[in-house]
């Protein structure tokens, strides 16, 4: 078999994330981004190399995974081996078996660009579907319009702030200043922004990340949140138009983004904010 498993190291993570930014367009199916990378970082330079997984064939990277979480491999493919059988079977193999250091055992998630023949692989040997994501787009050759809000751009010395709203949008959130800093150490931060909305009283309300994959490719929305006191006021619609205009500031094609199916509320909340929906995507999962 010509297709090797690696392990970039803190070295390889540039190129990495350069095959990542080259593999996004307007027409392919969601799949994982450079931003994905850019919001692990977060953790680190040294846990988001370990995280990350290559398949190559002679020296060229074919496939790029992340472990984001404990038994969640994000993967995604080159455009032009979404259905090449060598790879496929490759693949497959890696995430189904143990001891190839992939995935462990137990309940384990794959997330795999729709369409990509992994997917019929793993199908056959039994895996299922987990419940859908939605993705949502939202086409940035058009002026967008003023959010309505107070928009700030979050440089170092305001990342309490961000820090702040996003702990209190999302249960559980352990975000601190050092992550933030982190985070915009990380190679994919230099084409992205950190968004915080104000209301009328100057209080931040909503923050979102944006990330560029580069001049005419789609940019990414991750994350986005509400403060849980100031919800049900249009701030989600506000901050999220601000992220289109700021991807479009960064020269991106298109903004997208994914939420669970059963997220009604922040699905709504795109689509009021000019993005549509594309046809929804699953994980599959095992558990073993």
């Amino acid at each position: 078999m010509t297709i090797a498993l690696g392990r970039p190291g803190v070295d390889g993570l540039s190129r990495a994330v350069s095959v990542l930014r080259e593999w996004q367009n307007d027409g392919a199916p969601m799949q994982l981004h450079p931003g994905d990378l850019g919001w692990f970082w977060r953790s680190g330079t040294e846990a988001t190399a370990a995280a990350v997984r290559t398949w190559n064939r002679y020296g060229q990277i074919l496939a790029v995974g992340l472990l984001d979480g404990p038994g969640l491999l994000r993967l995604t493919i080159a455009p032009d081996a979404h259905r090449d059988e060598e790879l496929a079977r490759r693949l497959a193999e890696d995430v189904t078996e143990p001891e190839r250091g992939v995935l462990p055992r137990g309940k384990v998630n794959i997330e795999a660009p729709m369409g990509a023949l992994v997917q019929d692989l793993l199908s056959e040997d039994g895996w299922k579907t987990d419940d859908p994501w939605t993705p949502l787009r939202r086409d940035l050759a058009e002026p967008v319009k003023d959010p309505g809000v107070r928009i700030e751009v979050v440089g170092p010395g305001r990342a309490h702030v961000f820090a702040a709203v996003h702990r209190a949008a999302w249960d559980g959130s352990r975000f601190t200043d050092e992550r933030w800093h982190a985070m915009a150490a990380g190679l994919p931060y230099a084409d992205a922004r950190c968004l915080v909305a104000y209301d009328d009283h100057g209080t931040a309300v909503a923050a979102v990340t944006v990330w560029s994959a580069g001049p005419g490719r789609p940019g990414l929305l991750e994350p986005m949140g509400v403060h849980r006191e100031h919800r049900r006021h249009g701030y989600g619609k506000a901050i999220t138009v601000a992220a289109a205009a700021a991807l479009q500031e960064l020269g991106s094609s298109s903004a997208i983004v994914c939420t669970p199916s059963s997220n009604v509320g922040a699905v709504a909340t795109y689509e009021s904010a000019g993005f549509r929906r594309r046809p929804e995507v699953r994980d599959q999962y095992r558990n073993v």
